[in-house]
């Protein structure tokens, strides 16, 4: 695809991502959960905190987090089957990632002997699926956290960093924030930036598409996620710090 047949952004421009939106406490089931949408992508996470360890940390000092995630069969424009095949290559490396990212969020020392499941549900998909099941892990423990703090079930806040994530992607010779789906399917590279809201990076998932790309084109998707997701950031914790779980009034 030629510079000039690139799909076109309506509404924001190449380094500005999706808005982004987050209502906490949407499960009355779950002691946290968010429902965030990222653009029109759409993302259901909740929380589950068992009390037992899970079998790899018995004896240790610190508990475990693990995540879980799947696509609603109408996410996206066709039905897709449920996700009832385990070995799904695609689901268990976007779980794994979401369980990386969220894992180094938390001071796990505060659940000794527990496994905290984060489950992401993609309600509605349009690009960016990992990248906002991400932010809605971190809102949904954000939610659990507080509702631990809140019962008084702990006294000091348990998240050490707040980590956010984002899609970069070369499009031609652009570079460009936060791609949907029309994007992602002909960029020649893209980038899942997984980074605190500091600008430590945690995980960068990702590579060339269509051929190799440079050292200063990897570097700066690189170097314009981060700052992306510090802006992400900026706004998700300004909503969850101003809103109060629907689940927890």
């Amino acid at each position: 695809m030629t510079q000039t047949n690139l799909p076109v952004r309506e509404g924001r421009d190449l380094l500005t991502p999706r808005p982004v939106t987050v209502t906490r406490g949407v499960n009355p089931h779950a002691p946290g959960s968010a429902r965030l949408c990222l653009g029109r992508t759409e993302i259901l996470a909740t929380v589950t905190l068992e009390d037992k360890p899970a079998p790899h940390m018995r004896g240790s000092k610190e508990g475990w987090l693990t995540a879980e995630y799947a696509m609603l069969p109408r996410s996206t424009p066709d039905r897709q089957a449920r996700e009832r095949n385990l070995q799904n290559g695609r689901r268990h490396e976007i779980q794994r990632l979401l369980g990386r990212a969220l894992r180094s969020s938390l001071d796990l020392r505060y659940f000794r002997n527990q496994t905290l499941y984060i489950d992401c549900d993609v309600l509605v998909a349009d690009g960016g699926t990992r990248v906002a099941s991400i932010l809605a892990g971190h809102a949904a423990l954000h939610d659990f956290c507080e509702h631990l703090i809140n019962t008084g079930k702990l006294s000091e806040w348990p998240i050490i960093h707040n980590v956010g994530a984002i899609s970069v992607g070369l499009l031609g010779h652009e570079v460009r924030v936060d791609l949907d789906y029309a994007e992602d399917k002909v960029a020649r590279a893209d980038l899942n930036v997984v980074a605190t809201d500091t600008g430590l990076l945690i995980e960068v998932q990702g590579g060339a598409e269509a051929g190799p790309i440079t050292v200063q084109e990897y570097a700066a998707l690189l170097e314009t996620g981060v700052t992306a997701v510090r802006g992400v950031m900026t706004d998700l914790s300004r909503q969850l710090a101003d809103v109060q779980g629907l689940g927890h009034t």
